[in-house]
């Protein structure tokens, strides 16, 4: 099962939530719905309404409020995008200019403001208390992990543990709360299985994230390449890399994330691909991925579960 099987399998799922998400959009303010089309629409996978989506149909929901999930899921995603590009001065997204880039800081944050909002709405058209717990808990959480990857950016002595802390609250948190979610509206017994399934997935996918800037291109990437080293985050690559490349090495990586500076590039690139970083790196996220599947085993047999399955596999052959 490849990655357009598994969009098959919703794809009529697929098409509400994006009749949902046009729905929600629209403002009477016409910037406000020409820069949330801009972004929404923008390419991506869609990875999160999709969990969202599978997870609610592998417990055997029926219904359609589904739909509404998953588009405010990644309504809430998108608003991040647009306040993470903003604080790390991103210009490119996906291959294409970012919010802040082509309207002004002020525009991007005040539009992501617009769709917390506008999701938060959503919610509370739901009028599920589980929904409500689960949405209001895991954005507090999403809003910590980014604060504490600003209080790890230029600073070398982070440790894995330290990075893994981040990236399970800034992303693996919001695929968590997509399946979570979803199994509330139907299968409250299956609630802590799909979670930590997703919150596995989530912390994968992350992993293969930052790999993938020491090892892709820009144009497959859709962002420019060693933008983290830019931003002096210090990934699981890198902090890796400190650990097993020589004094001088260490020192040369440890000097890039303290200054965000590039001039470097070329020599840590070649470091973190020859001395076993990514490897390692590799090793770790598919562990995170087996944990995702193991996860699923209370959940009943079925295309449903196996597309998650797959998904989690697929974490792992990222190329973008």
């Amino acid at each position: 099962m490849d990655f357009k099987d598994i969009l098959h399998l919703v794809r009529d799922d697929f098409a509400a939530v994006d009749a949902c998400i046009a729905d929600n959009l629209r403002s009477r303010v016409p910037l406000v719905s020409e820069v949330g089309e801009y972004i929404v629409h923008s390419g991506g996978k869609r990875l999160r309404p999709l969990v969202s989506l599978l997870s609610a149909r592998a417990c055997g929901y029926q219904g359609d409020r589904h739909v509404v999930v998953a588009a405010l899921i990644e309504m809430l995603h998108t608003a991040t995008l647009l306040h993470d590009d903003v604080v790390d001065d991103s210009s490119l997204r996906r291959g294409r200019a970012t919010v802040n880039a082509r309207w002004g800081n002020p525009t991007a944050v005040l539009v992501g403001d617009y769709l917390v909002s506008r999701a938060f709405q959503m919610i509370a058209s739901l009028k599920s208390q589980d929904i409500f717990d689960i949405m209001s808990d895991g954005t507090c959480v999403i809003a910590e992990g980014e604060v504490l990857q600003l209080i790890n950016q230029h600073d070398p002595d982070t440790t894995e543990a330290r990075y893994l802390e981040v990236i399970h609250g800034k992303t693996a948190k919001m695929f968590e709360a997509a399946a979570e979610c979803a199994a509330a509206l139907t299968a409250q017994e299956l609630r802590p299985a799909l979670a930590a399934y997703a919150r596995h997935l989530g912390a994968a996918f992350q992993i293969i994230d930052d790999v993938l800037d020491y090892t892709s291109s820009a144009e497959v990437m859709g962002k420019n390449v060693g933008d983290d080293l830019a931003e002096g985050k210090p990934t699981l690559p890198l902090i890796q890399a400190m650990v097993l490349g020589s004094p001088e090495e260490s020192e040369m990586v440890r000097q890039a994330i303290r200054t965000g500076g590039l001039e470097r590039l070329p020599d840590i690139i070649a470091l973190v691909q020859r001395c076993g970083a990514l490897e390692y790196s590799h090793e770790r996220a598919r562990q995170e991925s087996e944990a995702a599947i193991a996860a699923l085993a209370p959940l009943p047999a079925g295309p449903y579960r196996e597309a998650l399955e797959h998904l989690a596999r697929l974490a792992l052959a990222r190329d973008h």
